[in-house]
């Protein structure tokens, strides 16, 4: 199984660099790794361009033009040139502990898609991490909120994953599912425009397909950096599409994968 691990940002390379070197130290690499670049500046490329010298596998970087916050558009250019049978998607503010990519992919079960947790680090952890382009975490750090998210165990993974058809506390910062399941729901919506809900909906969508959620716990352990929270302004329109998706039980949108065809099978620089 070739597995795709999709990185979003914007202009934290920071971050960025800490989230790729985390994947780099994995005990099972991605067949990838395609950052979705939503129009940061330069040396957000440069950084990849430079870590791509010493990338064990492929590290492409697909590039959308800054127009404001598109992360749907984003994710869906970087689906389009994807060559993995399984996608996993990170944030670039993610730290991922070094069984993620192996626990995601023995978690993978067919018509399903998975639901990461994350441990939440404060401000002095972040800013130490990243000025130390390290990450070390124990459960008695006090820079770290909800540190239960940071125990990685095979027991209790198996006692308290769950399935659930709900789809509140959908975070895609953690979040796996297979490619084919995404083209039969045309991938993210980009009818969203700012901050919000266009993951609930890409997931309301691939549920009412009838492919099931499992929240995974205790497996695939991530850590997210500290950061002011972003604009909230677009929400009572995005709130208003996810409400139509529910509302009539749509499998599909309109404007999604299917634009970035042309996209398919290059890398997008």
């Amino acid at each position: 199984m070739k597995t795709s691990l999709i990185i979003t940002t914007f202009n934290w390379k920071e971050a960025l660099e800490l989230a790729i070197r985390s994947v780099f130290n994995q005990t099972v690499l991605p067949s990838e790794i395609i950052i979705a670049d939503d129009g940061s500046e330069p040396d957000t490329g440069v950084l990849v361009k430079s870590l791509q010298q010493f990338s064990p596998i492929p590290l492409i970087h697909s590039f959308q033009e800054n127009k404001g916050f598109r992360l749907a558009r984003s994710r869906n250019k970087a689906l389009a040139i994807a060559k993995g049978d399984y996608i996993i998607l990170i944030d670039g503010d993610i730290v991922v502990e070094k069984h993620f990519v192996a626990d995601h992919i023995r978690a993978s079960r067919e018509n399903f898609f998975i639901q990461g947790s994350r441990a939440l680090l404060n401000t002095a952890s972040t800013r130490k991490a990243l000025e130390t382009m390290r990450l070390c975490v124990c459960l008695s750090d006090p820079g770290v909120e909800n540190r239960k998210n940071c125990i990685r165990s095979t027991l209790l993974s198996r006692l308290f994953s769950f399935q659930s058809k709900r789809i509140s506390g959908i975070k895609t910062c953690n979040f796996a599912f297979w490619r084919k399941h995404a083209e039969r729901v045309n991938g993210f919506n980009e009818d969203f425009l700012g901050w919000g809900r266009e993951d609930s909906e890409f997931t309301v969508r691939m549920l009412n397909l009838g492919i099931q959620r499992k929240n995974l716990k205790f497996k695939a352990v991530a850590y997210h950096l500290h950061h002011p929270l972003n604009s909230r302004k677009h929400l009572p329109i995005n709130d208003k599409i996810l409400s139509n998706t529910i509302s009539n039980r749509l499998t599909w949108c309109n404007r999604g994968l299917t634009l970035h065809k042309k996209d398919v099978g290059r890398e997008v620089l």
